[in-house]
């Protein structure tokens, strides 16, 4: 009888979360009419090419998504290195005002993004990098998240072996690119998706910082589907499908990784 319980509890959180996906994937092969149907229309229909047709003559879905590629993918690869390199300055380094700096990363956490864009976007503006790749891609290099579980993960290196590297003769660098990077590949693959994921999503900043429609990112291309007065269900819901894949693919991939480094981060030797 628990055994049945927990399976029928288990079953209901993954119809909870698959659930939402699914009528996401069956919205972008029906009409739009149909999307809002009561009772929902739970079968793929029909009505897919006619909803990629309209995407493409409403949006350049192409052009955005390759945008959305190209930030994301030298974010997340700056943003690793600089998190990497940071936690493993905090973890394995003695230095004046490490604890109130590390304090600072940790307290910059709990400030809400919302209440950053208006100076982010006065700083940009002086620079001249608004509506450029690079106004996207430098804010929060050091995200403060990927800095604390770096930090975690690479105090479960041992001291012992990074004296003894250092006996040998070896550098600061050769030590953190051929001893710490290899030893925390799990962390680092875990904190490649999480940055991953928060680049792709990331709607607000772009929304505000983008202005041209060739620097559209696929978020803040496919929001502009939504017109004041109608709203086409069925190429906004085949667009957010597209949308999905990358991480959806990326996850599925590494997940064991991902896991793997979330784990090893909760146990500090």
């Amino acid at each position: 009888m628990q055994k049945t319980i927990l399976y029928i509890i288990l079953a209901m959180g993954v119809i909870l979360t698959v659930g939402p996906f699914y009528w996401m994937i069956v919205g972008a092969t029906n009409p739009s009419g149909e999307t809002l149907r009561i009772p929902p229309r739970l079968i793929p229909g029909s009505y897919l090419m006619e909803n990629l047709n309209h995407l493409f003559a409403s949006v350049d879905i192409w052009r955005s998504f390759l945008n959305s590629a190209f930030i994301t993918i030298t974010y997340t690869f700056l943003a690793v290195l600089i998190s990497a390199a940071a936690g493993y300055a905090f973890a394995k380094y003695q230095f004046r005002g490490k604890e109130i700096l590390f304090s600072a990363f940790l307290i910059s956490m709990m400030i809400p993004y919302q209440a950053l864009v208006i100076p982010q976007f006065e700083l940009f503006s002086t620079l001249g990098l608004l509506d450029s790749y690079s106004a996207i891609i430098l804010p929060q290099l050091a995200y403060p998240f990927a800095i604390f579980l770096m930090r975690q993960n690479m105090q479960s290196i041992p001291d012992s072996l990074i004296e003894a590297a250092r006996v040998d003769g070896a550098g600061e660098f050769f030590i953190f690119f051929r001893i710490g990077i290899p030893t925390m590949l799990p962390a680092i693959t875990a904190v490649s998706i999480f940055l991953f994921t928060h680049q792709w999503n990331n709607f607000l900043w772009p929304l505000v910082a983008l202005i041209s429609e060739e620097q559209y990112t696929l978020p803040v291309a496919l929001a502009t589907l939504a017109g004041q007065r109608s709203i086409d269900y069925g190429q906004l819901m085949l667009g957010a499908s597209i949308s999905i894949l990358p991480i959806f693919i990326l996850f599925l991939f590494l997940q064991r990784y991902f896991i793997a480094g979330i784990i090893s981060g909760a146990v500090k030797e």
